[in-house]
């Protein structure tokens, strides 16, 4: 007769119990490390799953809301009344431009603008006809965000703000700054304020609208094409044309 022997739950498990629990904990950490990064991993978005999130609420209201009442104003309106209506807003916008050309110590960008302002505020009745581009004098875009990256700021990751659209770090950071450079909001009639805020974005989505439909057909994954032309266009802005080849991503 063979003697019995105890044997633990343990030790006559085929695998033992620690290396499960180590296994499962990996499990766990790979699902986390799979979440924090995303689908398609980038460097620049370490907030992808977030930005898909909300970059999905925005496309929603974009196609419910915003495109229909777009398509109306582009189909209502006349063309040389809706190029009045952005002429007017772009004018207003050259103020802050203006100053941010300042800021980034840029003398002919400054002169230009500060040209294109008083030119198109007087000969073009209030900015609704852009005379100074019809005489040559080029329009400078330029923001906060820019301005700090002009100085050295990095752009940090990018991220999709709620309505807003494609964001970084920096430029979120620099927004409330371009709130105040905002003329429109120095509008002190609230009704009227809020009026030229809606035809604003109305305006500027009723431009874009071809350029929405050719993404939306061409592109296999809109939010990665969104993504990488967004920071590619910013970093060139940021560089005014000529980033340096570095291999790095946005600024």
């Amino acid at each position: 007769m063979m003697p019995s022997t105890s044997v633990s739950p343990a030790a006559s498990a085929p695998i033992p119990l620690r290396r499960v629990r180590f296994a499962a904990a990996a499990l766990m950490l790979a699902t986390l490390a799979g979440c924090a990064s995303g689908p398609y991993p980038n460097k620049a978005d370490p907030f992808e799953p977030l930005n898909r999130g909300v970059f999905s609420f925005n496309d929603a209201v974009d196609r419910t809301v915003l495109v229909p009442v777009a398509t109306t104003y582009q189909k209502v309106l006349p063309s040389p009344v809706r190029t009045g209506v952005n002429n007017f807003f772009a004018n207003l916008g050259d103020v802050w431009n203006f100053a941010n050309s300042v800021l980034q110590l840029k003398p002919q960008n400054s002169a230009e603008t500060f040209m294109r302002l008083n030119v198109n505020t007087f000969f073009g009745l209030g900015g609704l006809i852009d005379v100074a581009s019809e005489l040559g004098i080029d329009r400078h875009s330029e923001d906060f965000g820019q301005t700090l990256g002009r100085y050295g700021v990095p752009s940090g990751p990018y991220v999709v703000l709620p309505i807003l659209g494609p964001s970084t770090v920096r430029d979120t950071a620099a927004l409330p700054i371009d709130l105040k450079g905002d003329l429109v909001g120095y509008v002190h009639d609230i009704p009227v304020r809020n009026s030229m805020y809606v035809l604003r974005v109305v305006d500027t989505r009723a431009t874009y609208l071809r350029a929405g439909r050719l993404i939306g057909d061409a592109a296999l994954d809109k939010y990665s094409f969104t993504r990488d032309a967004y920071l590619q266009r910013r970093r060139s802005e940021v560089y005014d044309g000529n980033p340096p080849d570095d291999g790095a991503g946005a600024d």
